[in-house]
């Protein structure tokens, strides 16, 4: 004969304990709200939206990294067109801001979304600010060379 009665008790003890040490750890919410499994994630280097949420993912690290600016040149370098290079610095010698972020400060977090096209591959950018606003950009890149050649507020064909 089982005891149901005390299993149900040293249950409701675990219970308690657990929550009351998140509590003091300071993982509350968080901790329920990432109890799922593990996340994956996951591209293949030669698919251009792939590529488009890499760079960003990478560039965005390197600007909040201390000594990041060598990296986040590097990536410019790697990843965007060299003649678009060019008009990327022209529109940040004109705004005072990040061409690539199109801002003068850094996200705490972005999204990637494809947004399709025939000749070329053009990507909807989410950038979260730290405020939780966000900004949306549209980058467009040549399939052939997997290189960036447009980042704006509107795809290159809208203008």
């Amino acid at each position: 004969m089982t005891d149901t009665t005390g299993h149900r008790r040293i249950r409701t003890r675990r219970a308690a304990l657990t929550a009351a040490l998140a509590l003091a750890l300071g993982l509350g919410a968080t901790a329920q709200a990432t109890a799922g499994g593990p996340r994956t994630i996951g591209g293949k280097p030669t698919d251009p939206i792939t590529r488009i949420a890499d760079f960003y993912g990478a560039y965005i690290d390197a600007q909040h990294a201390p000594d990041g600016g060598r990296l986040a040149t590097e990536l410019r370098k790697h990843y965007i067109d060299a003649s678009y290079l060019k008009k990327l610095k022209a529109w940040e010698d004109s705004h005072h801001a990040d061409g690539v972020l199109r801002a003068q400060n850094v996200p705490v977090a972005w999204r990637v979304t494809d947004n399709g096209t025939a000749d070329y591959t053009e990507a909807g950018i989410t950038l979260t600010w730290g405020d939780g606003k966000t900004t949306k950009l549209v980058v467009d890149m040549t399939r052939g060379s997997k290189k960036i050649f447009h980042i704006g507020t509107k795809g290159v064909e809208a203008g």
